[in-house]
Order: structure tokens, then sequence, then C-alpha cells
């Protein structure tokens, strides 16, 4: 699967209609490091976009997707939304349903401190995701969790309103 019909490396944009573009993430810590968070945490690429990137949405849950879903059922406007939870793969906190609304409603990716599911359909959807692995488990549906606060994964703080760059090589979040 392409990443996207400009599927070329470019000159990196900080912009948030970047995340329509490839970028490169280390040409852009290159650029821009001392402005830039790296998460070391080895995230894979399961989406069908490589290169994704956009304003950050944030949504802290354990083991229960119900506030995932609702979210990525909302106009994202080229956003990402980064999910913690908490490292977690005993379930799955998205799967092939749920990132189809995701594209559907303009969102660029989802990046996941968990698991997901339904990993071969996601990879064919063009949609930027990042997640620890997969588990065919379903998650609880209780809406247990909190959206849109400041979260902590690998000692990086992620923040609602910034922007975040994911691509192979890793994962940069604007300080």
């Amino acid at each position: 699967m392409t990443d996207s019909p400009a599927s070329t490396p470019e000159t990196p944009d900080a912009s948030p209609a970047a995340s329509s573009r490839s970028v490169n993430t280390a040409d852009l810590y290159d650029e821009r490091g001392d402005e830039l968070d790296s998460i070391s945490l080895q995230f894979q690429s399961l989406g069908g976009r490589t290169h994704f990137s956009g304003p950050v949405r944030t949504v802290r849950c354990l083991e229960d997707n119900a506030l995932v879903k609702s979210i990525l059922a909302t106009p994202g406007n080229g956003a990402v939304l980064v999910v913690d939870g908490a490292g977690s793969l005993r379930t799955a906190l998205m799967g092939d349903m749920i990132a189809a609304s995701a594209v559907a409603n303009g969102w660029a990716g989802v990046v996941i401190n968990g698991a997901i599911r339904d990993r071969g359909a996601i990879a064919e959807l063009p949609l930027g995701v990042k997640a620890l692995g997969s588990n065919p488990r379903k998650s609880a549906k209780a809406g247990a969790g909190e959206t849109d606060v400041d979260l902590l994964i690998d000692g990086v703080t992620i923040r609602a309103g910034a922007t975040i760059w994911c691509d192979p090589d890793g994962i940069l979040v604007e300080r």
C-alpha cells in the first residue's frame, strides 16, 4: 500500500497541513532537533500510510476503547489521535471498523500505546497507524478514561494540540 499521493520525501514542514504529505522524521530531527522529542519505544507501523503527521488529540484508557471509537467518529481534520493504553497488549483498542471510521472522518492517523486487532484489514486503509502490536481480544466498552489530557509515553509528554510526525523511523513530538 502506498503512503499518499505525494509519497516522495519532501522538505519537512512543521504545519498541520503537512499531514497529507510525507515527512521524513530523520530530516525533520536534523533540522529542528532542539524543538522535538523522540519516542524511543519501538512502535510497529500497521496502517496503510507509513508517513503521517498532524495536530494531536489524546485519550488515556486501559483496555476500554469506547472513547477511542467516539473520538474517531468525529471530524478529524487531519489530526492524529494518540492513545495511551498503558502499553497493555491484553486487549485491542482499535479494530478495522473503528479505523474505517477514522478514515471516513478525515483523521491522518492513530498512535496507540497498546494493541490493535484486524491488522490485515487496517494495513489496507489509507490511515497511519502505529501500535505496539495486536491481539484479537476485544476491549471493554464502558467509556472509562480521559480525553485531551497530557500523556506521558516513554518519558515524552504529548500535549493535545501539539504536532506529531510518524514514519518507519519513529515518532517525533513538538515540545
